[in-house]
C-alpha cells in the first residue's frame, strides 16, 4: 500500500500565498492599490493553510528518526512558526476594521522577514526530503 503524506501537498498553499502577498506589497510601491489590495486575502489564506500544513507536519514528525534529521525537523518547524508569526502579524496590523491598509515600512519589513524565514524553512524542509529521505518510499 502506498502512503501519501498530506504535509508535502499542503505546504504549497502557504508558500504561494505568502510569496504572492509579499510581491503584491512591494509591487504596490510602483503600482499602488492595484497591486497591494490583494495582499490581505493572500495573507489570510496563507495563514489558514499554514496551520493545516503544520498539523499535517506534526503527524509526519513521528516518522522522523532521531539525530540530525530530527534537529533539522525542529529547525524547519521553528522557521515556519516564525514565518507564520510574522505574516500573521503583518495581516493583523494591515487591517483597519477588516479593510486592508496600504503597506507601510513596518508592513514591508514584516513581509521581508517573513519571506526570509519562509525560504529558510523551505530549504530545511527540502533537506529533510532530499538529504534525509523523510517521506520517501524505501
Amino acid at each position: 500500500m502506498s502512503r501519501h503524506p498530506l504535509h508535502p501537498a499542503a505546504v504549497h498553499f502557504p508558500i504561494a500565498c505568502w510569496s504572492l502577498a509579499t510581491a503584491a506589497d512591494f509591487a504596490g510601491l510602483w503600482f499602488g492599490e492595484a497591486a497591494w489590495r490583494w495582499s490581505a486575502g493572500l495573507l489570510a489564506v496563507g495563514c489558514v493553510m499554514a496551520v493545516a500544513a503544520m498539523v499535517a507536519g506534526l503527524v509526519e514528525l513521528a516518522r522522523v528518526p532521531d539525530g540530525e534529521a530530527m534537529r533539522d525537523a525542529y529547525a524547519h518547524m521553528g522557521a515556519m512558526l516564525v514565518a507564520l508569526a510574522l505574516f500573521g502579524t503583518r495581516l493583523v496590523l494591515g487591517l483597519d476594521d477588516f479593510h486592508p491598509l496600504a503597506p507601510d515600512a513596518v508592513a514591508l519589513l514584516l513581509d521581508a522577514c517573513g519571506f526570509a524565514s519562509l525560504v529558510v524553512g523551505g530549504w530545511l524542509g527540502a533537506k529533510l526530503v532530499y538529504s534525509h529521505g523523510i517521506g520517501q518510499r524505501r
